[in-house]
């Protein structure tokens, strides 16, 4: 099962993070994998769409809210691109496969792969053992941390934010990133690092959608604050392993030096009860694509009247996922869709195989 323990459940709530190694399986891991190099090999994004993302404020505001190709992602699946992939024409400096920053913003509604994992009976688990009640999937994200681009040594540091600071509620405290490790995070290749207890003090800044016509498309309320690097935890994980992360805990990542990639699927949660998502949020509700809200289980009852039963059926074994996955590759090889009912009818349901 992957209900948290009494100690797991306090350290989370002192620290604002935690880590699960070995939450998921290698094979799991490879699945979701090779997933997305079917998603990569299909990729066509026109010239003018070719968005290179960015962590650091001014290029973020020119990179990302300059351009309808990102602020209409939330709904959609998508390409962002590293520094420095492309010519002045837009054509590829690299392959491809090995310019891409991220794929988002709704894996986990479009993708049948992803969305048995950030659906699946464990996960559903973990938010039930944090008391969740009615979460919501607001947004979903494939990050590859490539290896030796985006800057000198390797793809751009992310820099120490917040990730209530994009995905503001009221109150505060509503979020919730589970991050999945679908390779070994190292300090060498830019694992996580986090002020411990760093949560409890607030957001320092917020990004905005602009003004309808505005230009950029979205703007910073707020600076981040100088932060102490030596109140920073290293928080090396293997393949497999899942970090919780409170939306107000501060966090960061440095460039990746080595010659491996640091491939992980993450996705946001938010507790819906009660819950005001900020209108000046990207996504904006009534000026954007309306984001793939999906919750997290199929009804609105308490968790306690929810839990699964304590049976080799409970949760979504690792070969009842593989086999979810063959079923899903060999359909698309013969041209032959799996229908949602029954994807989801064989995630709420897989035995023990």
């Amino acid at each position: 099962m992957a209900y948290l323990s009494p100690s797991q459940l306090q350290k989370f709530r002192e620290d604002g993070f935690l880590v699960l190694e070995g939450f998921w399986s290698a094979d799991e891991c490879v699945a979701m994998q090779r997933r997305i190099g079917e998603i990569l090999a299909e990729m066509d994004v026109p010239l003018h769409c070719r968005t290179e993302f960015s962590t650091q404020e001014e290029e973020q505001l020119r990179a990302q809210g300059s351009t309808d190709y990102f602020l209409s992602s939330g709904d959609k699946i998508r390409f962002f691109f590293e520094k420095g992939v492309f010519d002045e024409k837009g054509n590829f400096l690299v392959p491809p496969e090995k310019s891409i920053n991220k794929i988002g913003h709704a894996l986990h509604a479009h993708d049948p792969v992803f969305r048995c994992v950030t659906h699946s009976p464990k996960v559903q688990a973990l938010a039930r053992s944090l008391g969740l009640r009615m979460p919501v999937v607001v947004q979903s994200m494939y990050i590859f941390k490539q290896p030796h681009l985006g800057g000198e040594g390797g793809p751009a540091a992310v820099s120490p934010h917040q990730d209530a600071s994009f995905l503001y509620t009221e109150p505060l405290g509503r979020v919730l990133g589970v991050w999945i490790a679908l390779e070994d995070a190292t300090l060498e290749n830019g694992c996580l690092w986090f002020i411990p207890g760093s949560h409890t003090g607030g957001v320092s800044r917020r990004m905005v959608r602009a003004p309808a016509g505005s230009a950029p498309g979205t703007s910073f309320l707020g600076t981040e604050p100088a932060r102490d690097n030596s109140l920073f935890v290293p928080t090396p994980v293997q393949r497999g392993a899942l970090i919780l992360i409170h939306g107000e805990v501060v966090h960061k990542s440095e460039q990746n030096f080595s010659d491996c990639s640091r491939q992980a699927y993450t996705f946001h949660l938010m507790e819906a009860a009660g819950t005001v998502w900020s209108p000046d949020n990207w996504p904006s509700e009534g000026r954007d694509a309306t984001p793939s809200r999906e919750k997290l289980w199929a009804t609105n009852a308490s968790a306690s009247t929810h839990r699964p039963a304590a049976t080799g059926n409970s949760h979504l074994t690792s070969r009842a996922f593989l086999l979810l996955v063959s079923v899903q590759t060999g359909r698309q090889e013969q041209n032959l869709p799996l229908k949602m009912g029954t994807l989801l009818k064989i995630i709420a349901g897989s035995p023990a195989l």
